[in-house]
């Protein structure tokens, strides 16, 4: 598991106060809501705003991309891999 999948499910247990859970009980290509980890829409609200806030990724809760991401922490973590190399591209 990498660092960055460490991070995000930690942040996932942090901001959404699962504290009976550990990172390695959350799977990294299981869903995140319903069936999977059996997030809602509350929760997607509050792990958006940390992402935003920790990594600056910019996210668009209409938008059927930001449901994508917020698949599976796989997918969590290609969007801040994703956000993380254009920032670095611009800034160049």
């Amino acid at each position: 598991m990498g660092s960055l999948h460490l991070e995000l499910k930690q942040m996932i247990i942090d901001v959404l106060d699962l504290e009976d859970m550990s990172p390695d009980e959350i799977v990294d290509h299981d869903p995140l809501f319903v069936d999977g980890l059996g997030l809602d829409s509350i929760d997607a609200l509050e792990l958006g705003l940390a992402i935003q806030k920790r990594y600056g990724v910019k996210l668009d809760a209409n938008s059927e991309d930001t449901r994508r991401h917020f698949a599976s922490v796989d997918a969590l973590v290609a969007l801040v891999e994703e956000n993380t190399a254009e920032r670095e591209a611009v800034a160049k």
